[in-house]
């Protein structure tokens, strides 16, 4: 472990950290526990003058090139809210604090506020569907589907033991499939600090016996999870940004209670095309997309600062990587 110091809005800290076996992700939750700032909110700079540390979540914290006993600077970046308060329309709402600090106070329903007050919605036939944006914490994934599936947020850590299906399916989740050993890949999933993907997804959509339907901000695509062992007849909706998961619901009307929302919805018609609430879910979407609410990572144009090879995104930074035990980026 490695003393590594951070000057941040609230004082100066420090932090023992592994430089070698660590991840650059490990590390912003480390300081998220400091300085209540988010991951996604977090700028980082080191060095003398200071200079801006390119920030890829899953690469090795070597890629930050930091040594022991370094400092660093830790701001939020502007235009993000400050955590200390809620936001607008939740300012009355004595749970609003520890929501935003994703301490959860029992049966915390993820209503959240969009720019104007409210959240983001989108009228259908049948009522209001809303966007239900949860804590971005590292386990948005798994926060959304205990939303979707639990009607409670704080059950997230208990969605996550669906890691016991990777350990007794040895045949279908093999090293290959989940592209390390499986010993590794439970261990890691069931850290707080680890984001769940499409396999969970998979996983989760058999359990509950639902298909989940992810639907990209960025480019609209929607990629479905089906169970694998029967026909769903119900499916649940998640909006992706890049980096974040959340979920959708139909209210009855706009400011109608979260215990008044559905979170699951019956299949209609032969396709997605046809089903008026997954429509319904393409166009608030779009609303988020027209805000620019995603964040592609598979598009960053990134350069290796020791071979000085051009990259583009995260998947071809850890492939390089991989390749080569270069770990130090910067993003141009």
């Amino acid at each position: 472990m490695a003393p590594i110091r951070i000057r941040h809005p609230k004082g100066a800290s420090t932090i023992d950290i592994d430089l070698e076996n660590s991840t650059v992700q490990d590390l912003q939750q480390k300081i998220r526990e400091i300085t209540d700032i988010l991951p996604s909110q977090q700028e980082l700079k080191s060095g003398f003058p200071a200079k801006s540390l390119t920030i890829v979540p899953e690469l090795p914290l070597e890629s930050l090139g930091l040594k022991r006993g370094e400092q660093l600077i830790v701001t939020q970046k502007s235009g993000s809210a400050p955590l200390s308060a809620p936001p607008p329309a939740a300012a009355a709402q004595s749970q609003a604090p520890s929501q935003l600090r994703d301490e959860p106070a029992p049966r915390n329903r993820g209503v959240s506020s969009s720019s104007k007050g409210g959240p983001d919605t989108v009228p259908t036939d049948a009522g209001v569907l809303v966007h239900r944006v949860v804590p971005d914490d590292n386990s948005c994934l798994f926060s959304s589907v205990a939303l979707v599936f639990e009607q409670d947020i704080s059950k997230a850590s208990r969605i996550r033991q669906i890691a016991d299906a990777i350990r007794k399916d040895p045949d279908t989740w093999n090293d290959a499939i989940l592209g390390r050993s499986r010993a590794d890949y439970i261990s890691t999933i069931l850290k707080p600090s680890s984001w769940g993907g499409a396999i969970e997804l998979t996983i989760l959509a058999n359990h509950y016996s639902t298909e989940i339907a992810s639907i990209d901000v960025e480019t609209g695509r929607i990629d479905h999870f089906v169970p694998s062992s029967t026909s769903s007849e119900n499916r649940c909706i998640l909006i992706y940004s890049g980096i974040h998961y959340d979920a959708v619901s139909l209210a009855p009307v706009e400011d109608a209670p979260a215990d008044f929302h559905q979170t699951v919805f019956p299949v209609i018609g032969a396709d997605e095309r046809s089903d008026p609430i997954v429509k319904a879910a393409t166009e608030l979407a779009a609303k988020l997309r027209a805000k620019h609410a995603f964040t592609n990572t598979s598009t960053f144009d990134l350069k290796c600062e020791i071979c000085k090879k051009g990259l583009k995104g995260e998947k071809e930074a850890r492939q390089h990587a991989s390749e080569t035990g270069h770990t130090d980026f910067g993003e141009f």
